[in-house]
């Protein structure tokens, strides 16, 4: 492994040194080994920890390409990572949602424009529609959100709000929320967040995504909270 890391290593340094530019195409593997002073073996399996996490794209009968390095690329395993989390670190994700969200829709809130608006309210009117399906709500849910995500024009916070707003956590939630007759609640939430950005409030559009993360945060704790009493009983 140490040998696998020092090829990583080596490999990153010639991609942030501008070496191997986004893009562009990686000496054959041979080549490449020699050059770096590693075996063929560790630069094979660098390459292959360095395409897992998308920095290189191994192109079969073509060669090995650095990829465009565009946080969407880069940061695509967070989403995969928080659906893995168990749950008293996801109530950790929620408090970093609750820090960062609402201050990404203020600044939609500046810099959504007409096209965004429309694909925004597109998603809140599906969602409107959905009723109790509970696929069709989270698919619109988390489309709702990334879109406001977009309309900010910073990739990288949209890539990362996009891999904390877990689609496994947001189906538990309308499921919860759809059994106890409480869509209409979130659905308001979500028309809140909406009209404060059609209107260009920042203010309130950062207070009302803030209602909404807080609300979620208050559903999985109570959940939570249950479980953690119902095992305790169930010990007694």
């Amino acid at each position: 492994m140490a040998l696998t890391d020092e090829a990583i290593e080596q490999i990153r340094r010639l991609i942030r040194s501008g070496e191997l530019p986004p893009g562009s195409r990686l000496p054959p593997e041979q080549e490449l080994a020699v050059q770096l002073g590693l075996s063929r073996n560790s630069m094979r399996e660098a390459v292959k920890a360095l395409e897992l996490i998308r920095v290189l794209d191994v192109r079969r009968g073509d060669g090995t390409y650095v990829t465009s390095l565009e946080p969407r690329l880069l940061l695509e395993g967070l989403g995969l990572a928080v659906d893995l989390l168990q749950d008293e670190s996801i109530l950790e994700v929620s408090e970093v949602r609750r820090l960062l969200e609402p201050l990404a829709t203020g600044l939609a809130a500046e810099r959504a424009s007409d096209a965004d608006l429309e694909r925004i309210g597109e998603h809140l009117a599906e969602m409107e529609r959905a009723g109790h399906d509970i696929e069709r709500q989270v698919q619109h849910d988390a489309a709702f959100h990334s879109s406001v995500f977009a309309a900010t024009g910073n990739q990288t916070l949209q890539s990362v709000l996009d891999g904390l707003s877990s689609r496994t956590l947001r189906a538990r939630i309308w499921r919860g929320l759809i059994e106890s007759d409480a869509t209409r609640d979130t659905l308001r939430e979500h028309r809140a967040i909406y009209d404060a950005l059609v209107a260009r409030d920042v203010a309130v559009a950062q207070a009302a995504a803030l209602m909404h993360v807080a609300s979620s945060q208050r559903w999985l704790s109570g959940v939570l909270a249950a479980r953690d009493e119902a095992a305790a009983d169930a010990s007694e």
